[in-house]
């Protein structure tokens, strides 16, 4: 399914995968200002919250729902945010913003269900999102769809890491 622009003289000036642009956007997340990132940071703690606090799952059973969120993130994902980079002719852009989902719950992995700790995790990763410490930012080279994820898969996991520190230690 795809979606086409044209300009007054109709001519083809766009052709967007509309299941592309969705996923990409995480539904609309990523085309609100500012900080798009941050809006889809702030939508997979708002879903990870609903589960948890309104579903009372297990532990266990809110750590495989998480698993399979990110799993359904990278899968569709990756093909997706190809996709949106190609046909939007920008590296990186912007309004891609599945990957922060992925990157979020990422960091939400082993949280319980608890606001300081969603709050933690949110701070933590975008954060760490933001600076890219080393390898973070080498992640971004690779080709496509991967290089936009996996720099944010990355930054959950060490956001996790920072986060599993801290609760150890309080």
């Amino acid at each position: 399914m795809t979606t086409e622009g044209s300009s007054e003289g109709g001519a083809e000036i766009q052709k967007k995968t509309k299941w592309a642009f969705a996923v990409a956007t995480f539904f609309g997340a990523g085309r609100l200002r500012p900080a798009p990132g941050s809006w889809a940071s702030a939508a997979a703690v708002l879903l990870w919250a609903a589960l948890a606090w309104l579903a009372h799952p297990a532990p266990h059973v809110l750590l495989l729902a998480l698993l399979a969120g990110i799993a359904l993130a990278l899968i569709f994902g990756i093909p997706a945010a190809t996709r949106a980079e190609r046909e939007s002719g920008r590296h990186d852009p912007g309004f891609v913003v599945i990957d922060e989902v992925a990157g979020q719950w990422t960091a939400l992995l082993l949280a319980p269900a608890d606001w300081r700790y969603a709050l933690m995790a949110f701070v933590l990763f975008r954060l760490i999102d933001i600076t890219k410490p080393f390898p973070v930012r080498r992640l971004e080279r690779l080709p496509g769809g991967w290089g936009i994820v996996f720099d944010d898969v990355a930054a959950g996991l060490y956001a996790l890491g920072v986060a599993l520190l801290i609760r150890h230690w309080m």
